[in-house]
């Protein structure tokens, strides 16, 4: 089973896997936290780890703030392929509901230029605080649909929302636009508690599926699926998690979550996520591969 941990910040932590083929070769990009040690301008980063096979990881890289809006922090990465480049779609962290999503561009998988217009979006509407943050972006109709997590006004319920673009404009902040006037799910089932977050977007015999993580961390949160036909309109696939936490001794015991999907070039689906034991001193990254029956997903 793969499992990988940074430990630049002096133990193992790496958490919100992205992964993309590119030139031949896996690469992932996770939130890293603070050094924590007193140092300026110490704030969350974003790693970047490759592979040749999806098991053993390297960690190559790490970015760095891009732009003005995201020099208290930046993390949560969702990454696609577009036209030879990596767009990498983040979060900016440490301003409460003002964070927003970010963008920026590499042809190298490693060095990005940020979009001029960042952050580039944020919801609005009287269910939301505003803040948006958990990135995830798929191709649909010659549009990109960007799929994010927000809070209602009183910062206390997390959901997830959509907007669009399409494909053939930069991604500016004017090119977005929010679909809906509410939520695409919301936390029922007990099991979710009061945070359904970080939509990790797949596309199956034509139909969209999001795999999502319900409850905040280590309460626990759990991984479970929805399913839709436009990306706007979802249902739930079962009313139990697709990847539960693991059980009491398990290296993820409290807690499986923040997936991302990946749909390989052979064909397969794997479903990165992350776990850890401690409560959350320490975080770690494994992935299982997707399989169908009858169009309803599971995991080995």
């Amino acid at each position: 089973m793969m499992m990988f941990a940074d430990e630049s910040r002096g133990r193992p932590f790496s958490k919100d896997p992205a992964v993309v083929e590119f030139e031949g070769q896996y690469l992932m990009y996770y939130s890293l936290p603070p050094y924590g040690d007193g140092r300026e301008a110490d704030g969350w980063r974003i790693g970047i780890a490759s592979s040749p096979n999806l098991d053993d990881w390297q960690k190559i890289g790490e970015l760095p703030p891009l732009s003005p809006c995201d020099k208290n922090g930046l993390c949560a990465p969702g990454a696609v392929v577009l036209d030879g480049k990596v767009h990498l779609f983040y979060q900016t962290y440490g301003n409460g509901p003002k964070d927003a999503i970010c963008h920026a561009t590499s042809e190298d998988g490693i060095h990005f230029l940020p979009n001029s217009s960042n952050p580039i979006f944020s919801p609005t509407g009287d269910w939301t605080s505003g803040r948006a943050i958990d990135a995830d972006v798929i191709v649909h109709e010659e549009k990109l649909f960007l799929y994010f997590s927000t809070r209602d006004p009183d910062m206390r319920i997390q959901m997830p929302g959509v907007a669009t673009a399409l494909l053939a404009s930069g991604f500016q902040k004017s090119d977005w636009t929010q679909q809906g006037d509410g939520p695409l799910l919301y936390p029922e089932l007990p099991w979710e508690g009061e945070c359904i977050e970080a939509s990790a977007l797949c596309k199956h015999n034509g139909k969209l599926y999001m795999f999502y993580g319900g409850a905040y961390n280590n309460k626990p949160q759990q991984i479970g699926c929805a399913v839709s036909e436009d990306g706007l309109s979802w249902k739930r696939v079962a009313d139990k998690p697709i990847v539960p936490n693991g059980k009491v001794g398990d290296w993820n015991s409290s807690e499986s979550g923040h997936p991302f999907v990946l749909e390989a070039s052979d064909g397969r689906y794997h479903l990165f996520f992350q776990g850890n034991n401690d409560n959350g001193k320490t975080w770690y990254l494994s992935r299982k591969e997707i399989f169908w029956d009858d169009n309803v997903p599971y995991v080995r």
